[in-house]
């Protein structure tokens, strides 16, 4: 899609093509007064309690970023407050792809499921909602050391390698998720669902680079402490937008350790509270323990563990030599001894770069069916071809007309007639590419000289190894399948007469309609919605700030009722109650 029913902010001018196509309008006129009302109760609730355990940010940033207490907030809105701090966000379906996730993120663009959740699960829902996304995650960017970190973080976990399971596992997630959250899904299809999930996830074998940069993104930014061991602070969007885990996270019923390298290797469940947390003594040390992971990926380590990482996951990605000689496409057999690459091989479209820019004659129109190249050195040479002078080609005979048979350590030989060579900027020599050639490995045929010309990389080894292409337009990436949509209530008479009473409330409250009998209102959800507690919360507040006693009585003695037939909502009843009371100023 385009960018055209998006307020537009220069951040997200930036973004390329393949991520747009994540990007769904937001829709703002499909909020239902309910909606709002579930807005509403979880952000009063949240910052009464919030002001007193978070992070100072948050509180800051609410009032930084333009999220209101009483309103969803408007992804337009939002984007013109957020371009002051050189943010922007997007409305999404849900869950999107780990590595496209991050990728917003290295742009600066927040990523806000637009969906709200339902009003039975106003505390916790396993589904990303704009309460999660937007009360969350929005505010805390407003601290620009935390912002730094959000960005590097997508910069650096964008590139991660996933194993083909972390895909199957990603769309299994994002199923029961969206039937968790949907209304009226049978219990059976939910257990089936949820019993999926638990089995990929004790069946995922080594954990992929994506899975454990996953684990420190939901330590940090989604469950994140902040400051002692003894007093910490909340800074985790999870945790900012669950009314429910943030008061569990303070007691010492969750284990709090000192957050560290090893949280890399801490699993968690996304569908229940978190028995353990990590506390940073500050953001600056988010950033530290980060750099450290990345020194353990392909991304910076290269070599023949990057080139197998990418085999596994069987996805488009790229390796980088020596040369700087940049190699995409879906990587499928290495060559290798005691870790040493002699040799790679991707299947299908491949893409040769420099400098993450394609190379002149070298896209997938050029390799359609794949790319093969010996990598290292000559056998008995100390000098490798990069580092080759004119004069040290010439001699080798490596040199333009002439037909030579190189041989590479690993037992590879190369046999044919040079056309051309091809070099970067500082003069190395990245590519030698040859006619009528025979490319083998002992006596396994790699490569026959009717297949028609063969490129060589040169490069003496994988310095990198990395998920996705080194130039973006040299693949066709606007293909993102979603395995399943979010599921849409389909509003019964009953829910939209409800619906219309939360309206009369909500409008009468703006002060845009002032003739509506509150008390008739009361009378009505008494008469044919006797289990709804919200709204008469919502009536409580007006009756209370207007010290209307009769009707305030009449109310209290109404939600005493729903308290005895539903126990288990009762505290969300008391603490509405409670604020009103306390007439907290949350604005």
């Amino acid at each position: 899609m385009t960018l055209k029913n998006i307020e537009t902010n220069p951040i997200l001018e930036r973004l390329p093509k393949h991520l747009t196509q994540f990007i769904k309008p937001q829709d703002y006129e499909d909020y239902s007064a309910i909606d709002q009302a579930v807005w509403r109760y979880a952000m009063r609730k949240n910052v009464d309690y919030l002001s007193q355990v978070a992070h100072h940010s948050y509180l800051d940033g609410l009032k930084q970023t333009g999220i209101s207490i009483d309103a969803i907030p408007n992804m337009y809105g939002m984007n013109r407050i957020l371009k002051e701090i050189g943010w922007a966000a997007v409305a999404v379906d849900g869950f999107i792809p780990p590595n496209a996730f991050m990728e917003f993120q290295a742009y600066n663009v927040l990523v806000i499921a637009s969906d709200i959740r339902q009003l039975e699960h106003i505390e916790y829902t396993p589904a990303p909602d704009i309460i999660h996304e937007g009360a969350g995650h929005a505010p805390i960017i407003a601290n620009p050391e935390y912002a730094e970190y959000l960005r590097r973080f997508g910069e650096i976990g964008c590139k991660a390698i996933s194993s083909a399971k972390d895909y199957e596992l990603y769309d299994a997630v994002r199923h029961l998720s969206i039937i968790k959250e949907a209304p009226n899904t049978p219990k059976d299809e939910i257990d089936k669902a949820e019993k999926k999930v638990e089995d990929l996830q004790h069946n995922m074998g080594k954990p992929s680079e994506m899975a454990l940069i996953r684990n420190l993104h939901w330590w940090t930014v989604e469950y994140g402490l902040i400051g002692t061991i003894e007093q910490p602070k909340i800074y985790g969007a999870g945790l900012l937008s669950s009314i429910g885990e943030s008061a569990w996270c303070m007691t010492d019923k969750v284990k709090k350790l000192p957050y560290s390298i090893e949280a890399t290797f801490q699993d968690f469940d996304i569908t229940k509270p978190q028995p353990q947390l990590f506390v940073t003594p500050d953001f600056a040390h988010l950033s530290l323990v980060l750099e450290e992971f990345a020194n353990t990926m392909a991304l910076r380590t290269g070599g023949a563990s990057a080139v197998n990482k990418l085999i596994e996951s069987n996805a488009l990605g790229t390796i980088e030599l020596s040369t700087g000689l940049q190699i995409s496409g879906v990587f499928t057999n290495v060559i290798e001894t005691n870790g040493k690459v002699h040799y790679i091989q991707t299947t299908g479209k491949t893409a040769l770069a420099n400098r993450d820019k394609e190379l002149v004659g070298h896209s997938t129109l050029e390799h359609p069916e794949g790319f093969g190249s010996p990598i290292g050195k000559l056998k008995g040479i100390n000098l490798a071809i990069e580092d080759m002078s004119p004069r040290d080609l010439r001699a080798y005979d490596i040199y333009e007309g002439e037909t030579v048979t190189l041989e590479f350590e690993g037992n590879i030989t190369v046999t044919g007639e040079i056309i051309t060579g091809t070099r970067n900027l500082q003069g190395k020599i990245i590519l030698i590419s040859f006619k009528n050639c025979t490319v083998k490995h002992n006596d396994t045929v790699l490569f026959k000289p009717e297949w028609g010309q063969y490129d060589m990389a040169v490069g003496k080894e994988v310095i990198s190894g990395y998920s996705g292409p080194a130039d973006l337009h040299s693949f066709d990436l606007i293909s993102h399948k979603i395995s399943s949509n979010t599921i849409h209530e389909e509003k019964s008479p009953e829910k939209l007469e409800l619906i219309s009473l939360y309206k009369q409330v909500r409008d009468y409250r703006e002060g845009t309609n002032k003739t509506i009998s509150r008390t008739k209102v009361l009378e009505q959800l008494q008469d044919k919605f006797p289990n709804d507690w919200l709204l008469p919360v919502e009536l409580y507040e007006l009756a209370f700030k207007g010290n209307e006693k009769e009707l305030c009585t009449s109310i209290l003695n109404h939600l005493e009722t729903i308290k005895q037939n539903r126990p288990k909502i009762g505290h969300l009843i008391d603490d509405g109650i409670k604020i009103v009371n306390e007439e907290v100023v949350l604005s």
